[in-house]
């Protein structure tokens, strides 16, 4: 059954703030296999201009994709969590992730559409500081494969 278009534009309220700490970004730095000094040296983060150390462009991931769970498990929105495959995933920075941060997503539902009776769902999330600033924006297009026919 195709999701309902209504769905458009509805935001969900913001999560508890994230607390970004050192040793999440070193170790998600080492998981990726990214070596950059300036995600697990402050000092070399400090030369390179930011008060700690940064994450990597994708470490928000995580923090997006459990604040698109309140999407996903909206018993309104009717979603088959079981059917849905992680379609793309992109990223625009006002700033890097920082060690220290305290972070809040907002997450809404930017467009549904049913291609060859898949449901195609993307989820905009807004990240915010603790100070309200915004430090990046996330976007995830989930797809719910067709049920199969009996």
């Amino acid at each position: 059954m195709a999701l309902d278009q209504s769905f458009v534009g509805r935001s969900y309220p913001p999560t508890d703030p994230y607390e970004v700490g050192r040793e999440k970004i070193r170790e998600f730095a080492e998981a990726v296999e990214d070596n950059n000094p300036a995600y697990i040296d402050t000092e070399a983060a400090k030369a390179l201009g930011h008060p700690d150390v940064i994450a990597p462009p994708t470490f928000v991931f995580a923090i997006t994709f459990k604040a698109a769970g309140l999407v996903i498990e909206d018993p309104q929105l009717g979603l088959d969590y079981s059917r849905v495959v992680h379609g793309d995933q992109k990223f625009a920075y006002t700033r890097p992730v920082r060690a220290g941060d305290r972070l809040t997503v907002t997450s809404t539902i930017e467009s549904i559409k049913s291609l060859a009776g898949n449901d195609v769902l993307d989820i905009r999330g807004e990240v915010h500081d603790e100070a309200g600033e915004h430090v990046v924006t996330a976007w995830t297009k989930l797809v719910a494969r067709a049920a199969e026919e009996a």
